[in-house]
């Protein structure tokens, strides 16, 4: 592949820093920092000048590196700032501030996507199938509306990556809802969102693109030795723990016995949605497909997990799309967005 030589400046939490040099027997794969190396390594590969940047709670090595090195662009991987997540869309304005152009999503697509009930709130206006839902915030009383029968789920508001959820997170009577609403008061300490459980498939769509969107294959989260009773969810551990995997045989991959017809369905929908919370660059889009054959959207998640051979790299490897051709296209994709002025 060839590729015009860029100053690329690699956004990445303090603690994720990956090492200058890999020692050699080193398990990348389990390292914590496992995306921002696959990334800055293949950047480095593809013969642009990459340097990086550790973020905490502070925005002034930014500001002096965009002055001193003028990166052409930023890539971004930065999920929250000083700890919290919502604060990663503010990220993302200075960027537009400092007129650096920057990878994957907008400020306003990520305001959007990461209040999980607002973002139901749009895609159910824009006719998007969503479960009900409501929210409970921390300190006000924890009381079930009746339009919200059992069973229902309970997850923070604005966390990503299934912090928070567990076998328990699923609830089939006010006792427990209590619970497990208190729960994320306390331990996550954000508000919760209470949705009805859809039983059924779980289902990830990747989505790359400004305007022009294209929608990847349909992949699917397989659950195929849970203990009897257990709900096909994606847990914290079902999503984290290699060990948790391989014991109750979960894995992802290409959705299986779907028709080209419903693949399509299930893609068109899954653009709707990117364009209804007005995302750009990339994003996966959450949804369960129910017994009766029906779909609905779970969440989006804008900037995914883009590590090599995770979901949205390997979905895109299905249509040819190599791991550089992706990084690429997420790199052009940054260099041409432009945030709206006013003439």
């Amino acid at each position: 592949m060839t590729v015009n030589r860029l100053r690329v400046l690699a956004l990445v939490h303090r603690h994720l820093i990956p090492p200058a040099a890999i020692e050699e027997g080193t398990d990348v794969t389990a390292a914590p920092w496992r995306t921002e190396y696959d990334v800055i390594s293949t950047m480095t590969g593809l013969g642009h000048e990459v340097q990086t940047l550790g973020v905490h709670d502070d925005l002034s090595e930014l500001r002096r590196a965009s002055t001193e090195w003028k990166p052409h662009i930023a890539f971004n991987l930065l999920e929250a700032f000083d700890d919290i997540t919502i604060f990663d869309q503010n990220v993302v304005s200075h960027l537009e501030l400092l007129k650096m152009s920057y990878t994957g999503c907008n400020p306003r697509g990520l305001l959007l996507a990461r209040d999980k009930s607002l973002s139901k709130k749009l895609l159910a206006y824009h006719r998007i199938p969503v479960p009900e839902s409501e929210v409970f915030r921390i300190g006000r009383p924890i009381r079930r509306p009746k339009r919200l029968p059992f069973p229902l789920i309970v997850k923070s508001l604005t966390q990503e990556a299934s912090i928070g959820i567990s076998q328990a997170s699923v609830v089939d009577s006010d006792e427990k809802l209590k619970e497990r609403v208190t729960f994320i008061h306390e331990s996550i300490r954000t508000a919760a969102i209470v949705e009805q459980y859809i039983e059924g498939r779980e289902i990830y769509v990747g989505v790359i693109g400004n305007q022009v969107l294209q929608a990847l294959p349909v992949w699917e989260l397989f659950f195929t030795n849970m203990p009897e009773g257990a709900k096909r969810i994606a847990t914290d551990r079902v999503k984290w723990s290699v060990k948790y995997q391989n014991k109750y045989g979960i894995d992802s991959g290409p959705a299986k016995d779907l028709t080209d017809p419903i693949c399509d369905q299930i893609q068109h929908l899954c653009k709707r949605a990117y364009r209804a919370l007005e995302l750009s660059g990339y994003a996966r889009i959450d949804l369960r497909l129910d017994e009766a054959g029906r779909l609905w959207v779970l969440e989006a998640n804008p900037n995914p997990q883009i590590a090599r051979g995770e979901d949205f790299a390997a979905s895109a490897e299905k249509v040819g799309m190599s791991y550089e051709t992706v990084l690429q296209r997420i790199i052009n994709l940054g260099l041409r967005w432009q945030p709206e002025s006013v003439a």
